[in-house]
């Protein structure tokens, strides 16, 4: 790792993956996989058609997309917080943390409505409105562990932990918008953008014998509001009477399937109103969305709302979640098979695209500095990864893209395409990484056997299960070595 630090000049993306043979596909018994384009389907040529087709209708089709692109993140984060500490089925109360203090599996993951849990988590929202939140953090002896905490806008603006402040532990303030006061000594002040966040700890968990110490580190990552940090009464509660999102309850919340597509729209007024954006976008981009009946400072009334315009608002609210995983391969930078992230992720600023994607496909996900996912939805030929088929993984003995900054790890995952959870399957394994005691080659390289079916004796421990649908895999890597997260900016 040290020799790699060194070097004068950082990777670029299209060295990030050498020395890797990545997803070379050994296909055994497995069909063509045929993907039709739904715009070359045949269609009848008929008057309710060619009306559709006018360029008004494509004019507000074009708008509403942009404004649901827009919106995506902060729905998304409205849908989790539901989840995790308002909805009726809620975890905990705001301002608390609920912890999945076991291994990730199947069935922790749709619990947790969380897109693609990994490690051990806890999740909480924090409303701000009233006072400061104070985070305390542990001395975890040298075990990774991190805390993002993230805007309404799904922005990963802070962290305590991991590479920002190392393991040792310390006292944070999280201070919400215009609050003005006294922070107890000791305690390092977070300005926060929205007056609701969520944070997030991630544990690092070596193996199932290592689990209960990996929880005493996520037990002791604690909140509590300022008053009563200094031993007075808490603030009178906040009665919260948010409508909740009817979605598809098969799949995570991220995914922003509605029953009434509409609602989206009414979410989307609803939590930007209460958590602006930055003043930098107020004026150059909500104004346009005023002919979609969207006004910042004003809720939106679908009644309100011409029938052609809802029509092309419900469509876009329909597709917003499904078109964004077919669009990873254009947004990001594809090396055989796998999107290199942008450097930006976590805190893509103006680039609304990128943000969405990020949301529906991995909510939450982390800045580039502090960890680097690596995602695959198709094979080095370019088609999409089935149960199906069968694939090999091959890593050289050093391969840096998953080389980490110590306690750092990586591991890799496989999601069912369709919910996004991790998949069943009969060995209950859902990752492989650092912590596994991989079989290795004479030379150091191993091959890692995504696939189905059990490979066989010699190759069970490189087995990554799937399922027998399309899938998708994601590398992580927690603390990335620096010259490779310089080398996404290239």
């Amino acid at each position: 790792m040290n020799s790699m630090m060194n070097r004068s000049s950082p990777m670029s993306r299209r060295t990030l993956f050498a020395g890797t043979a990545a997803l070379s596909a050994s296909i055994a018994s497995a069909g063509v996989i045929s993907i039709a384009d739904a715009s070359e389907a045949p269609q009848k040529a008929t008057a309710s058609n060619a009306s559709q087709a006018t360029g008004a209708d494509s004019w507000l089709a074009a708008l509403a997309l942009q404004a649901a692109t827009y919106a995506a993140p902060i729905v998304a984060m409205y849908n989790l917080r539901d989840t995790t500490s308002v909805g009726r089925q809620a975890k905990v109360p705001p301002n608390e943390i609920w912890r999945i203090s076991d291994i990730a599996s199947p069935a922790i993951a749709a619990q947790s409505g969380y897109v693609t849990p990994n490690v051990i988590y806890g999740f909480g929202f924090m409303d701000l409105a009233q006072q400061p939140i104070v985070l305390s953090a542990p001395d975890s002896e040298g075990r990774y562990y991190m805390v993002q905490i993230c805007d309404m806008w799904a922005n990963a603006f802070a962290y305590v932990g991991g590479l920002a402040t190392g393991y040792n532990g310390g006292t944070f303030a999280l201070v919400g918008p215009g609050w003005k006061g006294e922070l107890p000594a000791g305690a390092k002040r977070i300005d926060c953008p929205t007056r609701w966040i969520e944070i997030q700890p991630r544990v690092h968990v070596r193996n199932a014998d290592d689990l209960a110490a990996a929880q005493e580190v996520l037990n002791a990552i604690t909140v509590k509001g300022l008053a009563q940090y200094r031993g007075g009464p808490a603030p009178r509660a906040i009665a919260y009477d948010y409508a909740t999102p009817q979605v598809n309850p098969k799949v995570a919340s991220s995914q922003m399937q509605f029953l009434d597509p509409l609602q989206f729209w009414e979410v989307f007024s609803a939590a930007m109103n209460e958590n602006p954006p930055p003043e930098n976008e107020i004026e150059p981009v909500l104004p346009q969305f005023k002919y979609l009946g969207i006004e910042f400072g004003k809720p939106w009334k679908r009644e309100t709302v011409q029938p052609q315009i809802l029509n092309q608002m419900k469509k876009a609210a329909e597709g917003i979640g499904p078109m964004m995983m077919p669009l990873l391969p254009f947004l990001g930078n594809t090396v055989k098979g796998w999107n290199i992230p942008p450097a930006d992720v976590g805190m893509p600023g103006a680039d609304y695209s990128m943000r969405a994607l990020v949301a529906v496909f991995g909510l939450t996900s982390n800045t580039t500095r502090e960890a680097i996912y690596y995602t695959s939805v198709s094979d080095g030929a370019g088609k999409p990864l089935s149960g199906a088929s069968r694939y090999a993984l091959t890593f050289k003995d050093k391969t840096p893209c998953i080389e980490a900054v110590s306690p750092g790890f990586w591991s890799i995952t496989a999601y069912d395409s369709a919910t996004g959870y991790t998949i069943p399957n009969p060995i209950g394994r859902y990752a492989l990484g650092t912590d596994s005691e991989l079989t290795r080659n004479a030379d150091g390289s191993f091959t890692i056997y995504v696939q189905r079916d059990d490979p066989g004796q010699e190759r069970r421990a490189n087995w990554l299960p799937t399922s027998s649908g399309p899938f998708y895999l994601i590398i992580r890597v927690y603390a990335p070595m620096p010259d490779v997260v310089e080398g996404l900016r290239v």
